[in-house]
């Protein structure tokens, strides 16, 4: 999209929605009204190349012309329409009826509409609906069923409602989805068997007994709650509060001095929220409009003509969507890491990929539940007690006898989550692994060079980071590998990394870089570039590469126009290939830090099923994105899909 900036009119507060709005109406007339927003319009349309307008939504309102107004603005702006219509507690036919009444009105008004969005309908009759509105309704009618978790309170958005005091609870816990209210005044057995997932349990603040009860199967994950509120304004003894803090750390335990029957009055009354202060609703949001709406398609309705323009959030989204598009299952070793478990949540919000999280399920459960996550369908695994453990160990034996490893050693070795991880890649339990946010690099990648081997076409495993500069995605390589490949090895990784740019989007524009550009210089370092080079345009010749290259003439048009005129690749390089570790992990180092560059990777490139690693330092995002990257990886498969034997390539990568 031809967006160098994005605006939303709306109006700045309630007050001039309703208050304004109505005495300028009622005074000067509808068309000075629309007369005034279309000026408004127009003061922002200048300093933008994109304007979103958000039309009213016929809540709370006074004005019965609301769609003809919102038509007739449209029209004045000169704007596409794409009508929302709600669906929530309604039948097929009446959903059926209000969509096409919808799209009838406006178009009856002369608007372009682009698209329908029929939202929060039954999830069992959002098939039918889609499929009887595609027949109906001559434009794409995008049909999203309503999601719970949307409409769910958190316990932050409770407490503020009912001016309740928080007694126990971190953020994070506040922000957790109340799904339903338990009202506590059974005796515990019975009581415990009416808790449901993500309930927020509401007892009286004297009954320790339903307090201590609903925390300690908190966690134990059987099952995890929202929080607890205490009515009649009584606060369980210090004792009390103590243990439930070290129960549930971080489980919400709030208090009000209304009884239960007047707070259940107020409770139902209340309905989520999204906002800036719901990240997981927003995540959750995007995860279902991304799973029913084709995205990309709409894109081309509403978009100006597109440049080459990639910014980091562009990458990332275009990321997340590819791999969704063909979901793949990942296994994440280090489940009980705390980054990881953010980040299965917001893959599995997100819908990207199926999941699999690896070590002692009882710890997994507690820790989610402490920190208010749901893993939904997540696959819990203990390699330590799993039924698979004999049958890998078998497997590994025999994959490394070679070495001398025997049944009874590869038993314990199989019990590492890096290795049981890798053995699940292998045997197509699942399609990638990502790991390393608390292993070491040689950790994470070792059982992958020992089980998973190297491609058939490639000579060895080496890797690259996408630069997401300002507007533009560059692809470095080998920064996180070799550290002194000769020139065969440089050319094989400048091969892959060409393949690897052009899977996630990237047009490869190979730039071999050397402090020379040209022929200018000499010197082994120089000629190994140039050599490297020149295997490249034997193996490749459709590859569009330059070398040996300066950096700048590599990604400067200036620079390239005076040392290498007449070039494909100077100047537009997209591919750039560092001829040693130390230039390249120092190079994309100072591009993060200086240039304020988001770097993703490394991805790892050249094995014959993917796996990467994170840095001990990776944030929550790169865990996202490098899953997501994984995904996409295994979406295409090797290209026998046999399992190498001993090869050459071993030797070199056998640690």
């Amino acid at each position: 999209m031809r967006a160098t900036g994005w605006r939303r009119i709306r109006p700045r507060s309630t007050a001039w929605t309703t208050t304004r709005r109505s005495a300028l109406q009622a005074e000067q007339g509808a068309d000075e009204l629309v007369s005034t927003l279309v000026e408004r319009f127009h003061r922002v349309a200048r300093a933008f190349d994109v304007v979103l307008v958000l039309g009213t939504d016929y809540a709370d309102t006074q004005f019965p012309d609301e769609l003809a107004l919102n038509a007739r603005l449209a029209n004045e702006f000169g704007a596409s329409v794409i009508p929302v219509v709600g669906g929530r507690k309604q039948t097929v036919e009446s959903v059926l009826a209000e969509s096409r009444n919808a799209y009838r009105a406006y178009r009856g008004l002369g608007c372009d509409v682009l698209a329908m969005v029929t939202n929060r309908v039954d999830p069992e009759d959002r098939e039918e609906i889609a499929s009887r509105l595609a027949t109906r309704v001559p434009v794409p009618c995008y049909v999203l069923p309503d999601e719970p978790a949307l409409s769910a309170p958190t316990v932050s958005q409770i407490s503020h409602a009912l001016g309740a005091t928080v007694l126990l609870g971190d953020d994070s816990g506040l922000a957790r989805d109340a799904l339903d209210f338990v009202f506590g005044g059974a005796m515990l057995p019975n009581f415990l068997e009416a808790l449901t997932p993500g309930c927020l349990v509401v007892t009286p603040g004297d009954r320790a007994d339903l307090v201590i009860g609903s925390l300690a199967a908190h966690s134990a994950g059987t099952p995890p709650i929202a929080g607890l509120l205490l009515t009649l304004g009584e606060v369980p003894t210090g004792q009390i509060l103590t243990l439930a803090a070290r129960l549930a750390p971080g489980t919400p335990v709030v208090s009000v001095p209304g009884n239960s029957f007047l707070t259940a009055e107020q409770l139902f009354s209340l309905e989520g929220k999204l906002n800036a202060a719901t990240p997981r609703k927003a995540e959750t949001a995007l995860g279902l409009f991304e799973r029913h709406v084709d995205t990309g398609d709409l894109l081309r309705r509403v978009s100006a003509p597109s440049t080459d323009r990639v910014t980091p959030m562009m990458f990332e989204h275009k990321l997340l969507e590819q791999a969704r598009s063909d979901k793949r299952r990942v296994v994440l070793p280090e489940g009980t890491e705390e980054r990881v478990l953010h980040a299965a949540e917001v893959l599995l919000r997100r819908g990207v990929c199926d999941l699999t999280l690896l070590g002692p399920v009882d710890q997994i459960r507690k820790k989610a539940a402490d920190l208010g996550i749901d893993l939904g369908d997540c696959r819990l695994i203990d390699p330590a007690t799993s039924e698979l453990r004999d049958a890998f160990a078998e497997k590994y034996a025999a994959l490394r006898a070679h070495r001398g490893v025997t049944v009874e050693l590869a038993y314990d070795v199989v019990s590492d989550v890096n290795y049981f991880g890798t053995l699940m890649v292998q045997e197509g339990l699942a399609d990638g692994m990502v790991s390393g946010s608390v292993h070491s690099t040689a950790a994470t990648i070792r059982p992958a060079f020992e089980i998973i081997k190297t491609k058939p076409d490639a000579d060895i495993v080496s890797s690259v980071f996408f630069m997401c500069l300002a507007d533009k995605v560059l692809v470095y390589g080998d920064c996180a590998v070799n550290p002194d490949p000769d020139a065969e090895q440089l050319a094989d990784i400048a091969v892959q990394a060409a393949a690897t740019a052009a899977q996630f989007g990237v047009e490869p524009r190979i730039a071999m870089l050397s402090y020379s550009t040209g022929t200018s210089g000499s010197g082994a370092d120089v000629d190994k570039v140039r050599e490297a080079t020149e295997l490249v345009r034997e193996r490749r010749p459709d590859l569009k590469i330059e070398g040996p290259i300066q950096y700048d003439a590599a990604v400067e048009p200036t620079v390239a126009a005076t040392k290498l005129p007449g070039s494909e690749v100077a100047g537009q390089a997209s591919v750039l290939i560092f001829p040693d570790l130390n230039t390249g992990n120092n190079t994309y180092k100072a591009v993060q830090r200086s240039a304020g560059a988001i770097a993703v990777g490394p991805v790892l490139q050249g094995l014959r099923k993917p796996v990467n690693d994170l840095s001990r330092g990776a944030l929550v995002q790169d865990i996202v994105n490098t899953v997501a990257i994984t995904a996409i990886q295994a979406q295409i498969p090797s290209r026998d899909g046999r399992t190498a034997g001993p090869t050459s390539s071993e030797k070199a990568t056998d640690l």
